[in-house]
């Protein structure tokens, strides 16, 4: 809304900053004929007290102050107060000051002497470009929001697309139901522990939901095979790494670490895991992590390749202990133990049948 001068905007705002009285009352008053709300300052230091109280929509003000001149002024304005229209005054016609006002955000650079009408004109011009930018920054953050939104709806529907490809695993193998659930609540809980932030969580939650994807692409007959495994039946099921990276690479390109955990979750610490071969810590931290929360639920949960049904929890606790730093990162598994013995991890309840030893 504009008030009827033309094009000054209702409960407009103006500072005229002048070392000279007589120059400020003139453009004072200029100002409130035309709609404007004034008040005056005689130098930059005492503009800048004014503005902390009451902004203003414009500063006009004089380029040579003692003080503080109108280029420092202008600067401070600029990171205190960066909606303000600023146009400079001065006595000299300097073409080089003039573009460096305008290059650090100065709206106009008038010089002495001038015709009120131009003065008049140039502000109107002024407030028109103010009005476009906040107009343009708010078009954008609607924009940014509408963006956004549309963003974390499409990571609904490809987190969705995900799980029923983990549902689909999960009907092929009733051995894996609920282990990726609990591999990734695993996960998070030493992510947590080991206090490496939300965004680490989020994506080892995600790899923990997926890692065992890639047994989509193993037979059926050697995932649900009773009894142990050959050679040749272990090389194929573990396989299953590389063939999850291969399925996921290309949708997980914004979620780098929850591929890293598709690919390397058995990798070992000493460097005789899979697919790679990495040691230590070469193999990435939160590879090391869905590591050792997948063997810990593998070791405490059913598998058809075990004549007796699982571990008990003091017995794949004993036997994840023995295998610190050859095949767990002892870090992790610190992490892991300080947060089973905080309640942050919860197993599900023992089924009578135990091992008493064996292997993660």
């Amino acid at each position: 809304m504009t008030s009827p001068a033309g094009g000054v905007p209702v409960g407009a705002t103006c500072l005229v900053v002048d070392d000279e009285p007589r120059l400020r009352q003139v453009l004072v008053r200029l100002m409130e004929s035309d709609g404007f709300t004034c008040r005056e300052a005689g130098s930059g230091a005492d503009a800048l007290e004014l503005l902390e109280h009451a902004p203003a929509m414009l500063v006009i003000s004089d380029l040579r102050m003692p003080r503080m001149d109108g280029v420092e002024l202008l600067r401070q304005l600029r990171a205190r107060h960066p909606d303000t229209a600023v146009m400079l005054v001065t006595a000299v016609a300097d073409v080089e000051v003039a573009v460096s006002c305008l290059a650090m955000g100065a709206m106009d650079y008038l010089t002495k002497p001038f015709h009120l009408e131009e003065v008049r004109a140039r502000v109107l011009q002024a407030m028109g470009r103010r009005r476009l930018i906040l107009d343009n920054r708010e078009y954008q953050e609607r924009l940014e929001q509408r963006v956004k939104a549309q963003a974390r709806r499409l990571e609904e529907l490809f987190l969705a697309g995900i799980q029923s490809l983990a549902e689909a695993l999960e009907l092929k193998d009733r051995y894996t139901r609920g282990h990726s659930v609990r591999v990734a609540q695993y996960s998070v809980a030493i992510t947590r522990a080991l206090r490496l932030g939300d965004e680490v969580e989020r994506q080892v939650e995600l790899g923990g939901h997926v890692h065992d994807i890639g047994k989509i692409g193993v037979r059926e007959a050697v995932l649900n095979k009773p009894g142990a495994l050959t050679d040749d039946e272990y090389e194929h099921i573990m396989q299953h790494p590389v063939l999850g990276w291969r399925i996921l690479a290309p949708l997980l390109t914004d979620a780098p670490m929850s591929l890293n955990i598709v690919r390397s979750h058995h990798e070992r610490f000493d460097g005789r895991g899979i697919p790679d071969g990495l040691t230590g810590t070469g193999i990435p931290i939160e590879a090391r992590i869905a590591a050792v929360a997948d063997a810990f639920d593998a070791m405490t949960s059913g598998r058809p390749y075990r004549s007796e049904r699982r571990f008990s929890i003091d017995a794949a606790l004993l036997e994840m202990r023995r295998c610190r730093g050859t095949q767990f990162d002892p870090e992790v598994l610190d992490a892991f133990f300080a947060a089973l013995e905080a309640g942050a991890i919860v197993v599900p309840d023992e089924e009578p049948s135990e091992v008493g030893s064996g292997s993660a």
